[in-house]
């Protein structure tokens, strides 16, 4: 039998809900978010913190015990509040934990400590608590988004354009057209190709502009193309609109069984025509890999 814990986990959609506010933790969690991720970072303000980790705390004791898509985004760790923030939370079972401004692999790396520590205390499952972080909202994070292979617990890895702009001085992190500036297009080139060297999940990061679900659609299916596999979002409007944009549509699934089936049916060779043109064994291998993204969606 399959049970939840042997599922794999959709990451196609991550819904940020502030952890100081149960109404909207209330109607992230019912809604079809793939991830829901309550926010004690950036959402909460200094002198609410304590209180936002008690909702959090009580809102997850009061979950169905598969707790598995409801993750929390804690503090950074260079800051005072990261291992209050996990006392606080983890007797929750969290499914995981959102690590912001991650300097590199040593931050993942004693994250990992305080999350074996805090399960021991807690009868949690060792290695159960994942995490995602986000690797570009510093200019050292910048520089290490490619040594993230084989981090403990890491299952994917996102960036931010917001808090990097911050860490820049910059003042503005957009071109006239609206698109973003060269430095976070690298960003998010740079997340892209780390994601994909540590072989975890690449995420992409927020759309401010909730209510531009067209802008949303054209944006997420463009980065989909590239290699991105799920985003963030800010807004439960949003995660209808991304959710699509990462599940492969029909045409594509139909595309891809055949390309599969073609190498299934000649086995050993290397380039196949194909429809006046000719396929070689990268076209096989995003095929399969297109497929086993949509048995997941």
């Amino acid at each position: 039998m399959t049970t939840a814990k042997d599922t794999p986990l959709k990451m196609r959609s991550w819904l940020f809900a502030p952890g100081d506010s149960e109404k909207k933790m209330e109607k992230a969690t019912a809604g079809s978010a793939d991830i829901v991720i309550f926010d004690l970072e950036d959402a909460v303000a200094p002198e609410e913190k304590p209180t936002a980790r008690r909702v959090v705390a009580e809102f997850l004791s009061r979950q169905p015990e598969d707790r598995s898509r409801l993750w929390v985004r804690v503090n950074p760790l260079d800051g005072p509040h990261t291992l209050t923030d996990l006392a606080a939370i983890m007797p929750g079972r969290p499914g995981g934990i959102m690590l912001p401004k991650s300097l590199g692999r040593g931050d993942v790396e004693l994250l990992d400590h305080y999350l074996s520590a805090f399960e021991a205390a807690n009868g949690i499952e060792q290695g159960a608590t994942k995490v995602i972080a986000l690797v570009t909202e510093t200019a050292e994070g910048m520089f290490t988004t490619g040594d993230y292979a084989g981090a403990p617990r890491l299952v994917a890895m996102t960036w931010g354009a917001e808090d990097l702009a911050d860490a820049l001085g910059a003042s503005e992190n957009r071109n006239p057209d609206g698109g973003y500036a060269f430095t976070y297009q690298l960003a998010r080139s740079l997340c892209l190709l780390g994601a994909s060297a540590a072989r975890v999940t690449p995420i992409e990061t927020i759309q401010g502009d909730f209510r531009d679900l067209e802008k949303l659609k054209t944006r997420a299916e463009q980065v989909r193309r590239d290699g991105y596999r799920g985003m963030l979002a800010i807004h439960p409007a949003q995660v209808d609109v991304i959710n699509a944009a990462f599940s492969p549509t029909a045409e594509e699934i139909a595309y891809a069984q055949e390309v599969v089936d073609l190498f299934a049916a000649n086995p050993g060779v290397g380039t196949i025509g194909y429809k006046g043109g000719m396929l070689d064994r990268p076209y096989l291998a995003r095929a399969q890999a297109l497929l086993a993204l949509a048995e997941q969606s």
